[in-house]
Parts: C-alpha cells; structure tokens; sequence
C-alpha cells in the first residue's frame, strides 16, 4: 500500500482545538501525516503537550490563553484552518482572530454564540456529524464505511496510532460513573474504552 505521505510542500497551518482528546489526537494524526499542513495542536499541560507531539503536532498552542493570544506566542500571525473540536463559551471571538482571512473552520460541537465574528474575515463555517450521511440517507451514504476502511489500514499499517488511553471494565454503573468523572475534568488524553457487560 502506498501511504500519500512524506515529503510535501508545506501549504497552510491548521489548528487543532483539544488536540490530547480522542477526537482531537485522530485529526492531528491524520493531518500531520496525509496532508502538507503545519499542524499545532491546543494543549496546556506536559503530559498533553508531550502526547500531541508524538501524534505529529509540529507546534503546541497552550489553550489556557485566548487562542488568538496562545497562537501569536508561538510565532504565528494566525491559522487557515481550525478544527473546532471543542469550544468553551466566549471563544468564538478568539477563534475568528486567531485566524487567516478567508480561512476555514470547522466544528463538531453545539454552541449557542453569534458567527458574526467570523464573517469580516470572510472565514468559511462549517460542521461535521458523523451521523448525517445516514439520519438524511444521502447518496454518499456508504462514504462513512470507505473512510473507516483507510483509517483501519492506516492503524494496521502502523501510520496511525490507537487514541486508546485506558480501558476501563464492563458497561455498568460504576464504569459509566468513572467515565463520566474523568471526562468532565478536562484533564482525560485520547480514548477511555468501556468493553462488554
């Protein structure tokens, strides 16, 4: 199998919002390697920092700051791309000035603020759902089913690593209680896996 990575021109920057979580560590993965971007990576603590480096980050933009701010400190004037994976309330602003004038992002997560301040920057919006293909039965319905298919190759020919941080136990309470508890920290890096009853 020919892997469509390597060498490749640089050809834009992307940044990955909560690039340590299991979502987050997939698309820094996948950028790094099967595009020409520059991709940084949002994490604010060692353990993360170091996580998202190893998954190819090329630079890690500590999120406790406005990412306008956190950007800037690491050298950049801004990003053509943002894959929101997470937002907190009041971010939308920081987001639209941490990016590049008709640049593009995308998100996964609901929020309830204006787009107005994307829009003098002409930055494009849209969003992903993993489900949509299938809820409105589109014609491209079985594209989810060939977009699996290359990730699992990726992973089985060792160009993608597991997101896979800590398996927990059986679907119970309990283990759902823990989940729950760790999730909402902030704090979790990659997948925690919940297997069998």
């Amino acid at each position: 199998m020919k892997l469509p990575y390597g060498s490749r021109e640089r050809r834009g920057s992307l940044l990955v919002l909560n690039g340590a979580g299991g979502v987050g560590s997939m698309a820094v993965q996948l950028a790094s390697r099967l595009t020409g971007l520059t991709v940084i990576a949002t994490a604010s603590r060692p353990e993360t920092t170091e996580w998202v480096r190893k998954l190819g980050a090329a630079h890690v933009a500590d999120h406790s700051k406005p990412l306008d701010e956190a950007i800037k400190a690491i050298g950049f004037d801004g990003v053509d791309y943002v894959a929101a994976i997470t937002t907190t309330p009041g971010s939308v602003p920081a987001i639209a000035r941490a990016m590049h004038p008709q640049g593009h992002v995308t998100f996964i997560d609901n929020f309830d603020e204006s787009i107005a301040p994307f829009k003098p920057k002409s930055i494009t919006i849209s969003w992903e759902m993993m489900f949509t293909r299938s809820l409105f039965q589109t014609a491209d319905m079985d594209a989810q089913h060939r977009l699996l298919t290359e990730v699992s190759a990726l992973v089985d020919a060792g160009v993608l690593r597991t997101t896979l941080s800590r398996a927990i136990g059986p679907i119970n309470a309990e283990n759902l209680r823990e989940v729950h508890e760790s999730v909402e920290t902030g704090r979790t890096i990659g997948k925690m896996v919940l297997e069998g009853f």
